[in-house]
């Protein structure tokens, strides 16, 4: 019986990102590095991908990706290499009001094989606040609300700094995510969200056209996760932009 791919699973290590800023973040990612071998190929890998890994650790990032998957693919004789990054990065943000600095997560990741030679795919997931506008419009005070999780995964064309598309993704909810807020912040972000109630598929949509717009952007989908507050559930609306493509085309 042939094994068609074979891999470290969960490799958990220490990594410095470059910045936007120029900085570099020390973070932790879990590393996913598979090679797709010929039947011929039985013996393990294991110990020598975790080895090639290791000598660009811990500074490893998308730059690195299209030599370290060729030597992989070169060194085990496979098809094609692949390797999926994921991790936690930290932006620091000011509150709206107060300007109080706290430390933001956004769980992000890279994907890359050593079959293609542009940039490797992108994934941002993005917190923002939803705010319900049936409840808003049936309620004589208030209306629920909850926090939202945008899943931003694209194909850029070159290099697009994670920091932006945070931005980018954030200013498509009813109001942002922080960390740490002030009682006038706290005030100031409740009154945005009730300015600006807006279904799953709302968001969706905004972030879907600011996507489409980007000048870098190849590909792209967008899921977004609604936790509502008074529903043992979640709302959920999804786009991808082949769909769109056809659409139109169809149109």
């Amino acid at each position: 019986m042939s094994i068609q791919t074979v891999g470290i699973h969960h490799f958990v290590c220490p990594v410095r990102l470059p910045e936007k800023g120029g900085g570099l973040q020390q973070t932790v990612a879990t590393v996913d590095l598979m090679a797709r071998m010929p039947a011929d190929r039985l013996e393990s890998c294991v110990s020598a991908m975790t080895a090639l890994l290791g000598e660009h650790l811990p500074d490893i990032h998308a730059g690195l990706f299209p030599a370290l998957l060729a030597r992989v693919r070169d060194q085990l004789h496979a098809d094609e290499a692949r390797l999926t990054m994921s991790f936690p990065y930290f932006i620091a943000k000011r509150a709206p009001v107060s300007g109080t600095v706290s430390l933001m997560e956004y769980q992000c990741g890279f994907t890359a094989s050593s079959a293609d030679t542009g940039e490797p795919m992108l994934t941002v997931t993005v917190p923002v606040t939803t705010l319900c506008p049936c409840s808003k419009e049936i309620s004589l005070a208030g209306a629920h609300n909850q926090r939202a999780e945008v899943t931003l995964t694209l194909q850029p064309t070159a290099l697009i700094w994670l920091e932006d598309l945070i931005t980018m993704v954030e200013g498509c909810g009813s109001a942002e995510v922080y960390a740490l807020l002030k009682r006038p912040d706290e005030k100031f972000v409740t009154e945005a969200a009730y300015a600006h109630p807006m279904f799953v598929e709302d968001v969706a949509r905004m972030v879907a056209q600011r996507a489409r717009r980007h000048p870098l952007i190849a590909w792209f989908s967008v899921g977004v996760e609604s936790f509502e507050s008074i529903h043992n559930h979640s709302a959920y609306a999804f786009i991808d932009s082949r769909d769109l493509d056809r659409d139109e085309a169809g149109g």
